[in-house]
């Protein structure tokens, strides 16, 4: 940047123009949601303040904040948050970033729990940032939740989220999968957003997910579907007759889930699509005793 008066305006065009030419596809909200970190404001003050100058705090400010955005940064890192189900829930490098598809493991999760709204029990495997937990429990307060991940990093995250989301009822437990979960109890519904990036495709993956978001959320073996196996044997194990197992998968991995809940008596199996179009959550009940 030169010493010429910096507002507003001309400094989002500068940071855009930059961003685009790094290649980034959203140059110009990343530099809008950024200058409104800076600024303790919202994109809309940034419209109408466009012909305002910036003082040489807010420009230092903003160029650091320029500069790890440069580095591939993901922004919901520099942000401290990413809003998810029409929630803001706090994140950093200790968990993935929620997505936008993983919405739709919750409507899905609340669409198949619809019958039993005033009571039931959920296990949510691979918390991470415990989006997918918290959006439920709130959504159905006298169900029981709990919520699992291999990482004490991140059920922190998740832990923060849960009592400043105002769902403190939910109960946080550390494990693999169902280590965590004494054998003895048995849920109503499992779901899981677990690890399913094909190991030899995380190379490729985008440089701001590849070097940033963790790679223990992300691997998910050679074919994808490592955990995606032990989620469907264990919840076997983990659900009452008729539960509802709902997990999310690769875009291409639909069929070949389908395939292994079929195998092992789950019933009733669907797939939703997310908002691209892509085949995302698989899910299905666990065949009831009456039905052998």
């Amino acid at each position: 940047m030169s010493d010429k008066t910096w507002t507003i305006g001309r400094v989002l065009n500068w940071a855009a123009d930059d961003f685009r030419g790094r290649g980034f596809d959203s140059s110009r909200l990343d530099a809008e949601l950024l200058l409104a970190k800076v600024l303790h404001c919202d994109r809309i003050r940034l419209i109408l303040d466009n012909l305002r100058p910036l003082s040489p705090d807010e420009l230092a400010s903003y160029r650091e904040l320029i500069q790890r955005r440069r580095r591939n940064e993901p922004i919901a890192y520099i942000l401290g948050k990413r809003e998810f189900f029409g929630l803001e829930f706090k994140v950093d490098s200790r968990v993935l970033v929620p997505r936008p598809d993983t919405e739709t493991l919750v409507t899905t999760a609340l669409e198949r729990s619809a019958h039993r709204d005033q009571f039931g029990t959920l296990l949510d495997l691979c918390t991470g940032s415990g989006c997918v937990a918290v959006c439920f429990a709130l959504k159905r307060p006298t169900w029981q939740v709990w919520a699992s991940d291999t990482s004490a990093e991140a059920l922190q995250v998740a832990r923060d989220n849960a009592l400043r989301l105002g769902a403190p009822q939910i109960a946080f437990r550390q494990g693999n999968l169902f280590d965590a979960i004494d054998g003895g109890i048995r849920f109503a519904m499992i779901t899981a957003n677990p690890p399913y990036i094909p190991q030899g495709d995380i190379p490729g993956l985008a440089a701001d997910i590849r070097e940033f978001e963790p790679h223990l959320a992300l691997d998910g073996g050679e074919d994808g579907l490592q955990l995606v196996r032990g989620l469907v044997d264990g919840a076997t194990r983990h659900l009452v007759p008729g539960g509802v197992l709902a997990m999310e998968i690769g875009h291409d991995q639909a069929e070949r889930t389908r395939a292994l809940m079929n195998q092992a008596g789950f019933v009733d199996v669907e797939t939703t699509r997310d908002y691209g179009g892509h085949e995302r959550v698989v899910s299905g009940k666990l065949r009831p005793a009456c039905d052998d």
